[in-house]
């Protein structure tokens, strides 16, 4: 008979210890506990130590840190009626711990129905190539769509960002041939930019050494005609200070070395004559005096 006392004892020890751990929390920083009390939302509790009368409050735990669903890969059509598959990020945070819990059921599997829907209308309104290029855009439509939808859950959508846009095989086979003649183009423009670039060097170059191959060649002119005036200004110095008698040698100095020439002409100046005229009176003159 004590046997069993000990033993109920044992067991309301224990329900009591149990009842009591079940209505004591501690809520960290990161975490609300939404009370319900025989099914009423009665408030927002923590953080810290939270208690709970037994049986009749329940509590509902929400965390406020920022989360993220992952959307699977959604097949989407374009406006010019091309598939593309694109898969997305949805960053999100609870703001109203209460409203999480009494507004909606399932926010992910709700987020997740919105966040596909509002994907397929804004791909269905733009063209494949403006697709690839407004990745940007896309991600601020649907997280402006998801915020309008999500604030009455009581939920925050920081940030949607799509993680991979995968066009049709044939399409990606064709950017990438547009992607290498792309290069091919660049690579053909930038090697007609260096052969110009070079022909324009080479061109200024020979123009500047024409240019110092005249000036030299004006200064080679230049100082030969300098040479000569000085020369012949020398030489007219010179003949001012003969007289007639040495020009008269001169001449005959002349006539020595033509005549002795084999040429049958012989061209004689008009000076010449000039100074042989007084000769030719001497000897008139002398062949009078033996006539008389």
């Amino acid at each position: 008979m004590l046997t069993l006392e000990l033993v109920i004892v044992l067991l309301l020890v224990i329900l009591v210890v149990a009842i009591l751990a079940s209505s004591i929390k501690v809520v960290p920083e990161y975490q609300r506990l939404v009370v319900f009390r025989l099914g009423r939302a009665i408030g927002i509790r923590g953080p810290g130590l939270v208690f709970l009368v037994p049986i009749i409050d329940r509590g509902v735990v929400v965390d406020l840190r920022e989360s993220y669903i992952e959307v699977t890969r959604q097949t989407c059509i374009t406006r010019d009626n091309a598939p593309v598959d694109i898969d997305l990020l949805i960053y999100f945070r609870v703001v109203d711990p209460a409203r999480s819990v009494l507004e909606v059921r399932d926010f992910r599997g709700a987020a997740i129905g919105i966040a596909t829907t509002t994907l397929r209308a804004v791909v269905g309104d733009i063209e494949l190539d403006e697709v690839l290029a407004k990745r940007e855009y896309i991600n601020q439509v649907l997280r402006t769509k998801l915020d309008e939808v999500t604030m009455r859950w009581g939920v925050k959508v920081t940030a949607v960002e799509i993680r991979e846009i995968l066009p049709p095989r044939d399409v990606q086979e064709a950017m990438i041939r547009q992607m290498s003649a792309e290069r091919n183009r660049r690579a053909m423009v930038t090697e007609a930019d260096g052969k110009r670039e070079a022909s324009i060097r080479v061109a200024e170059g020979e123009k500047q050494s024409m240019i110092l191959r005249a000036e030299g060649e004006r200064q080679a002119a230049i100082l030969r005609a300098e040479g000569v005036a000085t020369a012949l200004r020398m030489i007219n110095d010179v003949a001012e200070k003969l007289d007639s008698r040495t020009l008269m040698l001169q001449y005959l100095e002349s006539l020595k070395s033509i005549a002795a020439a084999p040429s049958t002409k012989i061209v004689l100046p008009l000076e010449l004559f000039g100074l042989i005229r007084p000769l030719e009176r001497i000897s008139k003159a002398l062949s009078g005096e033996g006539h008389e």
